[in-house]
């Protein structure tokens, strides 16, 4: 079986190693155009160039040959083995040539300190504020004699009527209201019987009126006690009701409750009181925003989310209860998980109502509730002291646990390049957080960091594809298969996926957008896959399990390894199963590079090869493997 080779890849590395005119031209393709900087420079190293002697592999480099040829294991062209001079300056430590530098194309930037910004996309549901709710109950026994509400969705005002009630008990305490009244109208038992007629819910006009007309009143209306929209109608014409039965319920519009589900991974960037953005599909183009009111303490079990609660003012009541919403929040989070919000900055929030917001301590307007400084929700106040460090992402290379960084070695005669390990934070947007292992001014490689780390592999040195160094990068196995079981980037053994060829037709859809979407680097564009195939599959099972666990991820490498290798695993061994539950013909690739010991496979609907495991890092590296024809079973073997 003959295997792609990946040219592009061997170029890139060897152009970190080789010296000299003579080895970029057979390593490097003609160009129509000039790269003046890189002549220049490849001139003056020019005498410091050496005629090759050994030849080897950019992919296996225990291949070791006195002359040109190809890998013997993998059928690559093999470059020549010629070391920079300084390169021996350290286990983890790169020097090359200006030439190999400007061959490289290598770049840098300056470690820096800020507050970057990042978007946390949310998806929830609107709702009615459960404190702007009001259930009218019957508070003495009564005969519905008319309704003036007699259908739910209806809109009332405050004060206005609902229906007219006929009561005896009522008619006794009216009588004893003005026998009271006509005695001593401000002795304690005609204060009782107005508070008493109060507590049936008849407001202080309502009473007045029964005072003022001296007369005892067989029927009573029942008004609304606030405006709103009559969402409950529990009674009929005719009915006798018990103290204590349900009659209506009423709420308020003016105000409702979003609902939004974050994931584990955008809690680092949620806080009480944030501006939230929002849409909904009624009007598009049109923006409407909330504040996070309340943020759930636990996680739900099934779905692997928080939800969080956020007030939406809602006065021209467009919006609807139980209308889809696509929430947006801008944070920027500072050291030790604060968020840098300067409008916060030294002010007192109301811990329940997180629209008023003071200047000084005090309560708080709608609820009476002692105000709390803003630190104590999360904000930060002093901009210099809390400002953390942050890379570009693209200068990070992770794979597990390991985040390597090669950062450029000041006042070095010569490129010099170190590798080193460094912790994470949270990532906002294009950057990374730093928690440790950089200093401020520092400079890291943003393009290139993996020709470099490529050529330390040559070299048996230490990098990220080989932390212990002291030899080859262990052997791929190009043309097995790979393990039925596999392993996380913690070496946990995973345990196996089985889906049925049916519903794996049904899936293979969404399956080839999240490969197509790991293969761009498009982490958002691979979770919406991942939810689209949790329409079909619900959210109980092994399988929702596994696109939950997906889901919460909070990076491409976490959700590559080992989340879409097993689903990969699972959707590959359906398809062989029964090739003719599917409409189309389905491609396994293979990688071998995705882990030492065994590679990886995944489907694709068809050629080009498109690697979802590494993505632009290294696109073309594979192999196809075999093609699983619709309707006619697999067929091995197809050489390229």
């Amino acid at each position: 079986m003959n295997i792609k080779p990946f040219v592009a890849i061997a170029a890139s590395t060897s152009a970190a190693l080789i010296i000299g005119l003579g080895i970029g031209r057979f390593v490097l393709a003609p160009d129509t155009g000039h790269d003046h900087a890189a002549e220049e420079a490849e001139s003056a190293d020019r005498s410091a160039t050496a005629d090759p002697s050994i030849w080897t592999c950019s992919m296996h480099p225990q291949i070791q040959q006195p002359e040109p040829g190809k890998c013997p294991i993998c059928g690559m062209a093999l470059i020549p083995l010629e070391k920079d001079a300084g390169a021996d300056d350290g286990p983890r430590v790169m020097s090359m040539s200006k030439s190999s530098k400007a061959l490289a194309e290598i770049q840098t930037t300056a470690v820096q300190r800020g507050f970057p910004t990042t978007e946390v996309r949310l998806v929830g549901k609107l709702a009615y504020d459960e404190t702007k709710e009001k259930s009218l109950t019957a508070r003495f026994p009564a005969r519905i004699d008319e309704l003036f509400v007699n259908y739910t969705g209806i809109g009332v005002k405050q004060g206005e009527h609902l229906a007219k009630v006929y009561s005896p008990e009522l008619l006794t305490a009216q009588r004893e209201l003005l026998t009271s009244y006509r005695s001593d109208p401000a002795s304690s038992v005609t204060a009782a019987a107005r508070e008493k007629l109060r507590l049936w819910d008849l407001l202080p006009d309502q009473i007045d009126a029964i005072i003022e007309s001296g007369q005892a009143k067989d029927h009573f209306i029942l008004r609304a006690p606030i405006g709103g929209v009559v969402v409950s109608k529990k009674v009929n014409v005719g009915d006798y009701v018990k103290t204590g039965e349900s009659l209506f319920r009423i709420v308020d519009l003016d105000e409702l409750w979003l609902y939004l589900d974050a994931y584990e991974s955008d809690l680092a960037w949620l806080r009480y009181g944030q501006d939230v953005a929002f849409t909904v599909e009624a009007f598009p183009g049109e923006t409407f925003h909330g504040q996070i009111a309340f943020i759930e303490p636990e996680v739900d079990g099934m779905t692997r989310t928080v939800q969080v609660r956020v007030n939406v003012p809602n006065e021209d009541r467009r919006l609807k209860p139980g209308m889809f919403v696509k929430g947006l929040v801008e944070a920027q989070l500072a050291d030790g998980g604060m968020v840098y919000a300067p409008e916060f900055a030294g002010k007192w929030i109301s811990p329940m109502h997180p629209e008023i917001v003071k200047d000084s301590p005090g309560e708080c307007d709608i609820c009476g509730m002692d105000l709390v400084p803003a630190q104590e929700l999360g904000y930060v106040r002093d901009e210099e002291e809390e400002a953390p460090l942050y890379v570009p992402a693209s200068a990070v290379m992770r794979t597990g646990k390991r985040a390597v960084v090669y950062i450029e070695k000041p006042d070095a005669e010569r490129p010099t390049y170190e590798g080193r390990e460094i912790a994470l934070g949270p990532r906002a947007g294009d950057h990374f957080l730093v928690a440790a292992g950089l200093d401020e001014g520092e400079r890291v490689v943003t393009k290139g960091a993996f020709k470099i780390d490529s050529a330390l592999q040559i070299q048996a040195k230490p990098s990220m594809m080989n932390p212990q160094g002291g030899g080859p990068t262990p052997g791929h196995n190009h043309g097995g298969s790979p393990a039925q079981g596999s392993e996380d980037h913690s070496g946990h053994q995973m345990s196996a996926l089985e889906i049925a060829p049916e519903q794996a037709s049904q899936l293979v859809g969404n399956y080839l957008d999240m490969q197509a979407a790991l293969a761009g680097d498009d982490l958002d564009g691979a979770k919406a896959a991942a939810k689209a195939m949790m329409e079909s599959t619900g959210h109980s099972g092994d399988l929702p399990a596994l696109l939950h666990n997906m889901l919460a991820v909070e990076g491409l490498d976490a959700l590559r390894k080992p989340h879409f290798e097993t689903l990969s695993n699972a959707m590959i061994a359906a398809a062989k199963s029964d090739p003719n539950a599917f409409e189309q013909s389905l491609t396994v690739m293979h990688c071998p590079m995705v882990y030492p010991d065994r590679g990886a496979d995944w489907l694709q609907g068809g050629e080009p090869l498109q690697n979802p495991y590494f993505g632009a890092m290294m696109l073309s590296c594979g192999e196809v493997k075999e093609t699983i024809e619709a309707n006619s079973g697999a067929h091995q073997g197809h050489d390229h």
